[in-house]
């Protein structure tokens, strides 16, 4: 009896200590992954001009450079709302044109608009359309430190278009326009309820939901995907405040009542192509896809600068004339 009853002691020891070890893993592999993926410190923030790295984005480096240049050239007025959780966000307003349909622009995770949007600015500029040019939760001069991969961006883009209506009036016609986690969080917003003036969305390398595109990144890493979303959904789930299973660009379109136009470089070798395919086979609305064959991750305008600016330009005009 005396034997049985130290085996069980130590036994409970044994099993006290791994489950006190598994937890102490656990806790530390969250704040780690809260860390490295979901949290933007004021440093890394500030971080807004730094380039994509690798051989698809090196060799257009003094084109990206000469592009941020000339949209930081041009004036604006800074703009600001205060979201519905609280947060001051921050954006540009460029007026381009009395009169000119409005592009509400949304830029990428870890992203920079006038970097991600450098293309989009200067179609905008050249062309008589006016530009909301916003910096995200998050990132830039906007508050907030959780990422929350189109989540709660997607409210956020509802308060801007609240913003925009408020000081343009109904009758001004709004075109969102999102590149990579912004072109997921458009499509997010694409299943809510929009006011009349968004008469179309632009979603360029959009990804098809948080899940989808952790679990992608993580099995090219090395890591094993179904394992390490778990890891990241609780993370989020705990310290950001965030369900990351809550919204999906894929779910949210099926909702979808204005027309949307999807962009999407054949060789994105980080949100791959398949997943705008994905999300267009289950827009509800009106819908058009373009690729680019060889172009990578966010840049099918520096790919092909003509056809780009000739799709960009199409969408808007029909858009917003056919349904003055």
């Amino acid at each position: 009896m005396k034997e049985s009853a130290e085996h069980m002691r130590r036994s409970s020891a044994v099993i006290t200590s791994i489950l006190g070890a598994a937890s102490l893993l656990l806790a530390v592999s969250v704040g780690i992954t809260y860390k490295n993926v979901f949290y933007m410190s004021d440093e890394r923030k500030s971080r807004r001009w730094k380039l994509p790295r690798g051989e698809q984005f090196e060799k257009d480096y003094d084109r990206m450079n000469e592009l941020i240049a000339a949209a930081e050239a041009v004036p604006f007025e800074e703009v600001g709302i205060r979201s519905r959780d609280g947060l001051k966000l921050y954006g540009r307003y460029y007026h381009i044109a009395d009169g000119a349909p409005l592009m509400l622009l949304f830029h990428g995770y870890h992203g920079y608009a006038l970097r991600d949007f450098a293309g989009a600015h200067k179609i905008a500029r050249e062309n008589g359309l006016n530009m909301l040019v916003v910096d995200e939760r998050a990132h830039g001069r906007s508050e907030g430190h959780t990422i929350a991969f189109g989540v709660k961006e997607r409210y956020d883009i509802l308060d801007w278009i609240d913003y925009a209506r408020g000081r343009f009036g109904s009758g001004t016609p709004f075109v969102l326009s999102g590149i990579s986690m912004g072109g997921a969080a458009v499509c997010m917003a694409a299943g809510l309820d929009l006011p009349e003036n968004v008469k179309g969305i632009i979603a360029d390398c959009p990804f098809s939901s948080p899940k989808a595109i952790i679990k992608r990144v993580c099995a090219e890493r090395g890591y094993q995907p179904d394992i390490m979303w778990a890891i990241a959904w609780l993370t989020e789930r705990i310290l950001g405040r965030v369900d990351l299973t809550s919204a999906t660009a894929v779910d949210a379109v099926k909702r979808a009542k204005v027309p949307m136009l999807f962009i999407h470089g054949e060789d994105d070798r980080f949100v791959p192509c398949s997943m705008s395919r994905e999300i267009f086979g289950a827009c509800a609305s009106k819908k058009r896809i373009e690729t680019f064959p060889g172009a990578g991750h966010g840049v099918s305008y520096l790919s092909d600068p003509e056809r780009y600016t000739r799709a960009v330009l199409k969408f808007v005009k029909t858009v917003t004339e056919s349904q003055e």
